[in-house]
């Protein structure tokens, strides 16, 4: 039986208005679980919302049960807490032993302990792009600019060299140009990253790679592109954009595009090379 209310455990971006309305065109009900702050004004004026904190998850799945939602959904960008000022609740007592050796290994570690808490209650748990489909990065162009053979030698470089970073949960993104790995994603995301290689490229161009980690739940932190991520491109003087195909979202694909094809930035989807 397919949910019927959404929970959409909403982070700050863009990613949780495109999903939430995806959700309400498929017939399911949605109620947004807001970070103060942080979830964007705009999406709690059209839904109905509660306010949830990082260390009361008790308090998390009471607001799910009392407004109705039979399945999670967690998307958009949430900073780690402090783990120091926590104050958890009961909910949250039983579970942060598991959540503080689980940020010791990294934030996919850490999503799938909520993952986990959240299906033992009762909830299915939905990636965004089973809500929202037609968010998911398609294979091949996606935009009237294309790589050339020196940019498709920076992504096979790129993919190499994100799945060797996302093995260690470190993040998923890289800048490659010319071979040369000019910056790779952690902690700062890929927007500081972008920033970062302004002062890095020399006018020789690259290419920014976006994949999943290897292994990773789908359903929680895809790879995420946008207009803001074609801007940051275009900044820091890179020729392009590859982002795994059927494994990241690309937000408002229409305005994206048209802000690629007018910088002359390429979009390419592609897929990693199959194990030998």
């Amino acid at each position: 039986m397919p949910p019927e209310r959404l929970g959409l455990i909403a982070g700050g971006g863009d990613v949780p208005a495109s999903v939430a309305r995806s959700a309400e065109d498929a017939g399911m009900a949605v109620h947004v679980l807001a970070f103060e702050g942080v979830t964007d004004p705009d999406l709690l004026a059209c839904y109905p919302h509660s306010f949830i904190r990082f260390d009361k998850v008790g308090g998390t799945v009471d607001a799910l049960k009392k407004n109705g939602c039979d399945s999670v959904c967690m998307v958009g960008k949430v900073a780690r807490p402090d783990f120091g000022k926590l104050r958890p609740d009961m909910a949250g007592i039983s579970l942060l032993p598991k959540v503080l050796k689980a940020a010791k290994q990294g934030d996919d570690a850490l999503l799938q302990v909520l993952v986990d808490f959240f299906q033992k209650k009762g909830f299915t748990v939905l990636g965004a792009h089973e809500v929202a489909g037609d968010v998911l990065v398609v294979e091949g162009l996606m935009g009237g600019v294309r790589p050339t053979d020196e940019n498709r030698a920076d992504i096979e470089k790129g993919i190499a060299v994100v799945d060797a970073v996302g093995a260690l949960d470190i993040g998923q993104g890289a800048v490659i140009q010319q071979g040369l790995v000019l910056a790779v994603e952690a902690a700062e995301g890929t927007d500081r990253m972008l920033q970062r290689c302004r002062d890095l490229t020399n006018g020789l161009g690259g290419v920014l790679v976006k994949l999943t980690k290897p292994g990773q739940d789908h359903r929680v932190d895809l790879p995420t592109i946008g207009v803001t991520t074609v801007e940051g491109v275009a900044a820091a003087g890179l020729n392009g954009i590859a982002v795994e195909a059927d494994a990241a979202l690309v937000i408002d694909r229409a305005a994206t595009v048209e802000a690629a094809d007018r910088a002359g930035i390429f979009i390419v989807g592609v897929r990693r090379p199959a194990a030998v």
